[in-house]
Parts: C-alpha cells; structure tokens; sequence
C-alpha cells in the first residue's frame, strides 16, 4: 500500500515540475520575490539592532537564525502543502471535490499532495544557508542531539501549520467562502519568525497553546542554540 502512494506522489511530483518548467519566467519572479522578502525580513532586524543588543534572551544571530528557521518551515509548508489547502474550498464551492472523493485512494491524500512548489524548496535551502552562516557567526558548532531535535522540530513546525489550515479549509463545508479563513492564517503565520519575548504573556499563551504559531519557528531554534538541559519538555510542547 504504501508503494503505491509514493509512486502515486511521485507522479503528482513529476507533473508538478513539468508545470512549473512550462512557466519559467513565473517560476524565477515568485522566487525572486520571496528571496526579497526574506532579505528584507532579516534587514529590519539589523536596523533594530542598531540600536539594541539583545531582544530578551536573543542576541542579533540568534534572530537571524530564527528568521531562517521560519523560512525553512513556511518554504517547506508551501512547497508540499499550502497550494493543495488553500485550494479545499474552491473545490468544495464548485463541487469539484466530488470527483476526489471517488478516487480509489485516501481522499485528504489526494487533495494535500496534488502540487508541489520547487521554487519554495530553493527558497528554502536558502533558509538552511543562512541557519548555517548565523551558527558561524556565533560560534557554535551543535550537537548531533540538538542537530536531531532541531530538525525533527522542523517536521512538527511544518504539520502544525498543515493541521491548522486543513482545520481552517473544513469550515468551507459549512460557509460559502472560506477562503479568507486560510489565507488570513497564511499571512498570521509570518508572526512564528519574532522572538517570542516580544509578545505579552496572554499573547504567548493563546498562540503558544491555544494556536500554536509562536513556537512553530522559535522551539526549533531554541533547541539549536539555546543552552537546554532538558529540551525534551519543548518538543513535548511542540508536538501536542
């Protein structure tokens, strides 16, 4: 069973690069795009150091790191999943879901994986350079424990924004348009690449617990760089 899904993905895959490939011009913009807007992202936040030292317990490239972090996760998100979401209540308003349900494979399969953005992935790997150059500039070299953690945080980063959404584009059985429901999420998530310092305890509480986009960019980072005993109670936070 199993095999077959993945060659099913596989597929899903190969169409989708052959798509983008048709449309290069578009592919290099929107990639262009989000390579701007990630640059411009970590140079508000040297302007603010400029000013400052730290920002709570973060220092200048631990922000940075942090920002790369929430680059790897959203570029990821968008990559394998937000596309194929964000289009659940189209589908639903036009009664078009109706021939996936009667596909014989597990329908929230088929409508989570049906594009793939590749021009995300390079963003993304762009996201992990950066990682990279912050640990540099810190000095630090990671553990492969934290290395492990870090990366298995960046797994559950990815499915909490992908539960959220999926939850959001249910709505759309029940009200004509909910479009603006997963888009609004979409664009909320952006808050994940802030310290979470900054925010007011009710702040962290509702959208550490309640709906936890806060944590989704900063437990990642904390596990990589932060000097934890017991990182083991934030990955419990992260996955439930």
């Amino acid at each position: 069973m199993m095999r077959r899904y993945i060659e099913i993905y596989s597929i899903m895959l190969r169409n989708s690069l052959i798509r983008d490939m048709s449309f290069k011009a578009n592919f290099l913009l929107w990639m262009v795009v989000e390579i701007l807007w990630f640059c411009g992202q970590i140079v508000f936040f040297s302007i603010i150091f400029g000013t400052v030292d730290h920002i709570g317990d973060w220092t200048k490239w631990e922000v940075v790191l942090l920002i790369g972090t929430h680059q790897i996760i959203s570029q990821l998100f968008q990559a394998f999943f937000f596309v194929n979401v964000a289009n659940i209540p189209e589908l639903v308003r036009m009664g078009k879901l109706d021939s996936v349900l009667v596909l014989p494979i597990d329908s929230q399969f088929a409508v989570s994986t049906k594009q793939f953005g590749l021009d995300s992935i390079v963003n993304a790997l762009l996201g992990a350079a950066v990682v990279c150059v912050s640990l540099s500039k810190l000095n630090m070299v990671p553990n492969p424990l934290s290395v492990v953690l870090y990366v298995v945080a960046l797994g559950f980063g990815i499915a909490v924004h992908y539960s959220i959404m999926l939850a959001l584009a249910a709505v759309s059985f029940w009200i004509v348009r909910a479009q603006g429901l997963v888009y609004g999420y979409f664009n909320f998530l952006n808050i994940a690449r802030y310290p979470d310092v900054i925010f007011p305890r009710l702040f962290r509480l509702i959208f550490g617990w309640v709906i936890p986009v806060v944590i989704i960019a900063n437990i990642p980072a904390r596990l990589l760089i932060k000097s934890l005993g017991q990182p083991f109670p934030l990955m419990l936070h992260l996955s439930i």
